[in-house]
């Protein structure tokens, strides 16, 4: 270890909280035949998206606009709010990094969920704060949980997700607006909203874009299908959206990454499409659930959680098999969650290629 590192820094261990499939097929020597194990649209971007992402790349000699002029003014149009509430980052998972160094000092009391998803835990302990985790109703984040640690921890933070990865369980809006009017006045909610393109009617609540303690997350990485450019940005009041150029790097978006989101929300025939094929698509994925004697959880995203009947070993066995049978799905991580195996919606050659696999890996589990 680097004798220059900080006390904190030298303490934290070196990993990072998803194993890609490329370093997993390395490992294995297994190529992976069916990628299907991080929530990425197997319905691929608009095609208007690839085309101004193409052009773009001419210019790749070029740094990306640091203010992120354009696509700032057409999300402000697209969700009917300024320009001054929107601050565009690289994904969520980076924005949530910049919300932690914004907001934390070393200590900082911080409440998740036990299971949730996992790279807030990873931002939280690289900015030292002090998390406390609340465990899930049934296959839910609980809201009323999560307030209530907060008040009773003077938690400056709340992590909490719309619909939920990993579970794939959402909250109607009812409930998020009412988590909202009851957070204790010290307290600042993340909302992450990734997967709200994909979700049902009346999922994505009606929050003032001006209130003092929310910060919305969203993506372009689940229904626009462009999880490799990495494109998230924040909805929040204009202080807070001010305040991420205090931290972030200036000229951390890529032009090319840029021009492709653009296009993609200008887009919403596609997005359209991709939304049909999601719901058709968790139908079939359902259905070879069952078909295998498992029980799928109903799911808002673009993955189906798959209750294996079971504890967490023989879950952990289960997608060991699919992975040497070359299907990549992941899992949550932690217990009564690990009952479960989670898998991202395809295409179906794709799906097809699962429905020859599962039933040998659960035999070989078995």
């Amino acid at each position: 270890m680097s004798r220059f590192l900080t006390p904190h820094a030298a303490a934290l261990p070196s990993s990072v909280p998803f194993t890609g499939p490329e370093a997993l097929e390395r490992r294995s020597g297994i190529p992976f035949r069916a990628r299907l194990g991080a929530n990425e649209s197997l319905f691929g971007p608009s095609p208007r998206a690839i085309a101004a992402m193409k052009a773009a790349a001419e210019g790749a000699w070029m740094y990306g606009d640091p203010e992120n002029h354009d696509l700032k003014q057409a999300l402000a149009a697209h969700h009917g709010v300024t320009p001054a509430h929107i601050a565009v980052g690289p994904g969520i998972d980076g924005l949530l990094g910049l919300v932690c160094r914004l907001v934390q000092e070393p200590g900082t009391p911080v409440v998740t969920s036990l299971g949730a998803y996992p790279t807030f835990n990873f931002h939280v302990a690289g900015y030292g704060g002090d998390l406390t985790r609340v465990p899930y109703r049934r296959d839910h984040e609980d809201p009323e949980a999560l307030l209530s640690e907060a008040q009773a921890t003077g938690a400056k933070l709340i992590y909490f997700a719309n619909p939920d990865n990993p579970m794939g369980s959402h909250h109607p809006a009812s409930v998020v607006e009412d988590m909202v009017a009851n957070l204790p006045s010290e307290t600042l909610l993340i909302l992450d909203e990734a997967y709200a393109d994909l979700a049902p009617p009346g999922t994505v609540p009606v929050i003032p874009a001006d209130h003092p303690q929310v910060i919305r997350m969203r993506t372009f990485s689940k229904g626009y299908g462009l999880a490799g450019a990495r494109v998230g940005y924040a909805i929040t009041n204009p202080g807070l959206a001010l305040a991420f150029d205090k931290v972030r790097d200036h000229f951390g978006m890529g032009r090319i990454s840029q021009a492709g989101a653009l296009a993609a929300l200008q887009d919403q025939d596609w997005l359209r499409e991709v939304q049909a094929r999601t719901i058709s698509a968790r139908t079939r994925l359902s259905g070879i659930a069952r078909d295998n004697g498992l029980v799928p959880l109903p799911s808002a995203t673009n993955f189906v959680t798959i209750d294996c009947g079971r504890d967490g070993d023989f879950a952990r066995k289960v997608l060991a098999e699919l992975g040497q049978r070359g299907i990549f799905i992941r899992m949550p991580g932690v217990s009564p969650l690990d009952r479960c195996i989670r898998i991202s919606l395809g295409d179906d050659p794709t799906l097809d290629l699962l429905a020859e696999a599962l039933p040998l890996a659960l035999k070989a589990a078995g």
